[in-house]
């Protein structure tokens, strides 16, 4: 098997100091940016809520390649790209990252699209939780004392709601156990930003295009045929996705996973 290659992400030595004060400042900019844009994110699909969940996600997931494509043309890293399909291990990584983040950006449409806000929003309370506790199972990640207050205190206030809720949110479960995964894995993934969210999407564009296809020949699809408002959205919809995911990833490299959680409440 072949080993990664240096430019398809950061070294060992690179991920020792990615603790650095700087580090930490840059990570939380991105976060921040990241966090800022998906809470922002729901006006964007309930202006596109005529269009089914499928279609969008379809879309999200075309979109999404050609301005990642178009970005790593610019950057002039499709050598990191060549080197990250021909590492096996990695491209497995990457398939199940794009599994879980596929099956985030469905629940989180159809939720939006189907007036189950709250429940979503429910969910991005959760997941902060979820990364903490992936951060100390899996990463052996620290928290001290006022950290657990913190912690504890997000327990005590998520439970409240729950209970408030009054019924199984599998939404809000789906949602914060997902991502929190995707966050997992795309930390300890030796692959930059750019590179493992176009193999990402890659990987499930296949699905996506031919499911577009199939819509355009049945003469079901919306895409043309709406006017060129709603086409506009929908290729928008790269920029809504990527970005944000760009951002996350950037700043996963950079934070632990338990401090990038908190982030989340900005959302």
């Amino acid at each position: 098997m072949q080993a990664p290659n240096a430019d398809a992400g950061p070294t060992d030595g690179d991920r020792k100091g990615a603790n650095a004060p700087e580090d930490t400042i840059v990570g939380a900019f991105y976060a921040f940016g990241a966090f800022l844009i998906w809470g922002g994110a729901p006006i964007y699909f309930k202006a596109v809520a005529e269009v089914s969940s499928l279609e969008i996600l379809a879309h999200r997931i075309v979109w999404s390649l050609v301005l990642v494509a178009l970005l790593l043309f610019v950057l002039g890293r499709w050598h990191a790209v060549r080197a990250t399909l021909t590492n096996g291990r990695l491209l497995a990584t990457l398939t199940v990252s794009s599994l879980l983040v596929s099956i985030n950006w469905l629940i989180f449409i159809w939720a939006v699209t189907h007036e189950q806000v709250l429940e979503t929003s429910l969910g991005y309370f959760i997941n902060p939780l979820v990364l903490v506790v992936l951060g100390v199972l899996f990463l052996r990640e620290r928290l001290n004392r006022w950290q657990w207050c913190a912690v504890l205190l997000v327990v005590a206030g998520v439970g409240n709601m729950l209970a408030q809720y009054g019924q199984l949110p599998w939404i809000a479960l789906t949602l914060a156990v997902s991502f929190g995964l995707y966050g997992l894995i795309r930390k300890v993934a030796m692959v930059d930003a750019f590179t493992g969210l176009f193999v990402e999407t890659l990987i499930v564009c296949p699905l996506a295009l031919g499911y577009l296809i199939y819509l355009g020949y049945e003469g079901s699809g919306v895409f043309t045929g709406q006017g060129w408002r709603l086409d506009m959205l929908l290729v928008f919809s790269g920029v809504v996705t990527a970005s944000p995911l760009i951002l996350f990833a950037q700043a996963a490299k950079r934070l632990r996973l338990s401090t990038l959680g908190f982030f989340q409440y900005m959302a």
